[in-house]
């Protein structure tokens, strides 16, 4: 980055009054050290300070006829073009009052007539460096705001790839859910902004808490990693002490999210809700669910919009132990476990917004093998990021 005090490039000084004389001593002194532009009128001064190549700083003069300096200068300051241009009024008006008039609305300084050139010399350079600091920390400032803003979105945007690998490697153990992430983050995002404004959930669906949901969702089952083959891809239903073992998917991947924060040495809020999730999302409204039988708004918000989700994708998708229900069976099953299963405010908005549900199940349909190409995707876009070896 150049350093835009360099002494070697001239800066320029616009100068306005509406006496040619005054023009001619000012353009006179100015032009050994700077680039001089004229202007006789306060018109003719707003033009060239809004054109391309405004300039450094403005010398004003106040009794002009037509436009006088303190409406050039209340206009100069109105336009964001021009606002930051530093001005001094150079005038004749030598009482204290306009001074303060002058100071008020915004000129950096204030030289009074007849003008001692070397005053001139001195205050204009000093502005101008002034300027020229304060243009330089600005654009510093855009600089690291810029970098903080790229660096920010390349790590969310390792954290999405990372949570969607780690979900779709869990999926591949189970051969027959397909799409079902993509399905089920869908529908919880989907419950979720029909929920945003309402009593009992306004407070915590906020928009960055909706795209937080459905950012964590496709991790409700990574603890599924845990179960062994013989119980996951059992071709048939499984018995109770299987189902037993089956159960503790939940508690295994919340151990899982846990431990790698506390690796970490702190909590991660981006976890917050997969933790939630990944518990929780098997517990009941009635408090008949698992692992730890939790009843009603004891059970977090994301999980019971999880539990509803992922209820009505396994109704509507074939498994080896069952067939596939149209969308209508499956919804029939979800009003009836209104208060028992799902949280009735949570089943209602399922009832207003069962078309999205129906368009998200067409849309997303299951597409064999697409879950395990997914997971290589992801894999060479994360090794794309961050080669072998490099710093991250």
């Amino acid at each position: 980055m150049s350093n835009p005090l360099d002494p070697g490039e001239k800066r320029t000084v616009l100068v306005v009054d509406d006496t040619p004389d005054n023009l001619s001593l000012m353009s006179s002194l100015l032009r050994t050290e700077y680039r001089v532009k004229l202007a006789p009128s306060g018109e003719r001064a707003l033009k060239i300070a809004s054109a391309e190549g405004k300039p450094d700083l403005i010398l004003l003069d106040i009794m002009m006829p037509d436009m006088d300096g303190y409406e050039v200068l209340r206009r100069l300051r109105a336009d964001r073009n021009t606002a930051d241009i530093p001005v001094i009024f150079l005038t004749a008006m030598s009482a204290t009052e306009d001074e303060k008039i002058g100071l008020d609305m915004g000129a950096v300084d204030y030289i009074t007539k007849p003008i001692s050139p070397a005053t001139v010399m001195a205050r204009v350079r000093n502005h101008i460096e002034l300027k020229l600091a304060r243009d330089f920390l600005q654009n510093q400032s855009r600089y690291l705001e810029q970098e903080v803003q790229k660096r920010t979105r390349e790590i969310v945007a390792i954290q999405d790839i990372t949570v969607r690998a780690i979900a779709l490697l869990a999926e591949t153990r189970d051969n027959e859910t397909g799409n079902h992430l993509r399905r089920t983050q869908k529908y919880v995002k989907a419950l979720a902004i029909h929920l945003q404004y309402h009593p009992r959930f306004a407070s915590e669906l906020s928009n960055e808490a909706i795209e937080s949901l459905y950012k964590s969702a496709p991790l409700h089952d990574i603890g599924k990693v845990g179960i062994p083959d013989r119980i996951l891809l059992k071709p048939g239903k499984l018995d109770d002490a299987e189902y037993e073992i089956m159960k503790t998917h939940t508690t295994l991947g919340h151990a899982a999210l846990v431990h790698a924060e506390e690796e970490e040495g702190h909590e991660m809020p981006f976890l917050r809700y997969a933790k939630e999730i990944t518990l929780c999302h098997q517990e009941k409204w009635d408090g008949t669910g698992y692992p730890m039988g939790l009843h009603g708004d004891a059970i977090p918000i994301s999980a019971r919009l999880m539990a509803l989700a992922d209820v009505y994708d396994a109704l509507i998708s074939k498994r080896v132990y069952k067939p596939s229900l149209t969308h209508e069976e499956a919804s029939t099953i979800i009003y009836r476990g209104r208060g028992s299963h799902f949280d009735p405010d949570i089943v209602d908005a399922f009832a207003a917004i069962e078309s999205q549900f129906r368009s998200i199940a067409i849309d997303f349909a299951d597409d064999d093998g697409e879950a395990a190409s997914e997971v290589f995707r992801m894999a060479i876009d994360l090794t794309n990021r961050h080669p072998v070896g490099s710093v991250s």
